[in-house]
């Protein structure tokens, strides 16, 4: 019953973030406008970490199996691809470095943050 309730309140905020892309004229995705919700939910204590923990982490674990369908949908269109795979590799590469670099460069910044604040707290 307990991951019933879990998938129950991940699905609820699903809907608010379909809603909110219905509502809204931004070109977000709707998974997007979720994520916020329940980043926002979590950090305002409205959701405890521990009433969605397991059920997430299950979501996590089976990803992988998530993306076998779009992968072999790639192989049908990958033939139409062909002239633009130089581009596309390009285009992957770059944009990999640079998300990695700036997700180094914001977890230095939060780690710096809460050092400094660790230390201001023992003054």
């Amino acid at each position: 019953m307990k991951y019933l309730i879990q998938f129950a309140i991940i699905g609820g905020i699903t809907f608010l973030g379909e809603v909110l892309n219905l509502l809204l004229p931004f070109s977000v995705p709707a998974s997007v406008y979720g994520l916020v919700l329940l980043f926002l939910a979590l950090v305002s204590g409205l959701i405890k970490l521990e009433q969605v923990e397991e059920t997430a982490d299950f979501f996590v674990n089976i990803m992988p199996v998530l993306f076998i369908a779009p992968a072999v949908s790639m192989m049908d269109v990958l033939p139409g691809l062909k002239g633009s795979i130089v581009a596309i590799l390009i285009i992957t590469i770059v944009t990999t470095v640079v998300v990695m670099a700036v997700t180094g460069l914001v977890s230095q910044a939060i780690i710096r943050h809460g050092k400094k604040k660790g230390n201001k707290g023992n003054e």
